[in-house]
């Protein structure tokens, strides 16, 4: 097992409001909703010369659509790609299509990664933009075929259901959204997201030769390759952690997170509790761990 570590990039000047070229025929506007979750604010890009695609139009924002629109200026836009559906994300493609004609395409609507268990609540649903419909709905692989240049679907689920990344073809950009970022790790929160099905899609990234990544918060990803190999290791070293936790003991995720997250600000104690559960729901499913019933939050655990 490799020891790579990610190299987090803190230093971002967001520009708010701003269409910033990060490369040919690709500009970035982000949006003036910093917090954290979303680091300075959600990007969206802005592909093409003379008619475009936007990718993750981002939150029912008024300046952000302003910013947009003044962008795009009187250049068609074919298409509104939407990474996933977290509300700051893809509530403006709705907005964005109004004023554009373009067609909105995605994976498909907000879905959680399982069902939800009796008397279990969804933590995200106030995030989740259920409204959400695509107008074109893209499987592994499809091609979204603009003027003069395309762009290749590359689902990766694991921060949600239907997350997706999109390819800039022939040009070594991949638009990783949420899934891979230069600041941080991804949120994986049950029932919303699955650690196994992250992990499948860090795996699938890795099988590609990608030139740099293009996030959904923060800068760029320059060396995507050895920073996948990083998020890899830091998952693996978690879930060593969490398993750990259980064997010296620990039955109560609580319990567990003020061990493993102790460096941490105690006010991100309830994200990382999410984390820990979705480790150990992967780690049941592995049969390292078990539990009566599903996995949960308030759940009892034991080494298997």
């Amino acid at each position: 097992m490799s020891d790579e570590q990610p190299r987090f990039e803190l230093e971002f000047q967001p520009a708010h409001g701003q269409a910033v070229p990060v490369a040919e025929d690709v500009l970035r506007i982000t949006v003036n909703n910093p917090g954290p979750f979303t680091f300075h604010g959600t990007n969206s890009y802005i592909v093409g010369r003379n008619s475009l695609v936007v990718i993750d139009p981002g939150p029912a924002d008024d300046a952000h659509f302003s910013a947009l629109m003044a962008a795009i200026g009187d250049r068609p836009v074919s298409h509104i790609l939407v990474s996933h559906t977290h509300r700051d994300h893809s509530p403006l493609s709705h907005r964005l299509k109004a004023a554009t004609g373009a067609l909105i395409v995605a994976e498909g609507p907000h879905r959680p990664a399982r069902p939800l268990h009796e008397g279990e609540t969804n933590p995200f649903a106030e995030s989740s933009d259920t409204d959400f419909v695509p107008d074109v709905t893209v499987g592994d692989g499809d091609r979204i075929e603009a003027d003069g240049f395309s762009l290749t679907a590359i689902l990766t689920p694991g921060h949600t259901a239907n997350h997706a990344a999109f390819a800039l073809d022939g040009s070594g950009i991949l638009f990783s959204a949420d899934h891979v970022m230069a600041w941080a790790t991804s949120i994986v929160a049950p029932p919303d997201g699955a650690m196994g099905d992250y992990m499948a899609s860090l795996e699938r990234l890795l099988t590609r030769d990608d030139r740099v990544f293009l996030p959904g918060h923060g800068g760029p990803v320059r060396e995507p390759q050895s920073f996948l190999r990083g998020l890899r290791t830091h998952r693996r070293m978690r879930e060593r952690a969490v398993l750990e936790r259980i064997k010296a003991g620990d039955r109560l995720i609580p319990d567990m997170v003020k061990v493993i997250y102790a460096s941490t600000d105690p006010r991100l104690h309830g994200a990382a509790a999410l984390s820990v559960l979705a480790h150990i729901e992967d780690l049941v499913e592995k049969g390292l761990v078990i539990t009566e019933g599903p996995p949960r939050l308030t759940g009892t655990y034991m080494p298997a």
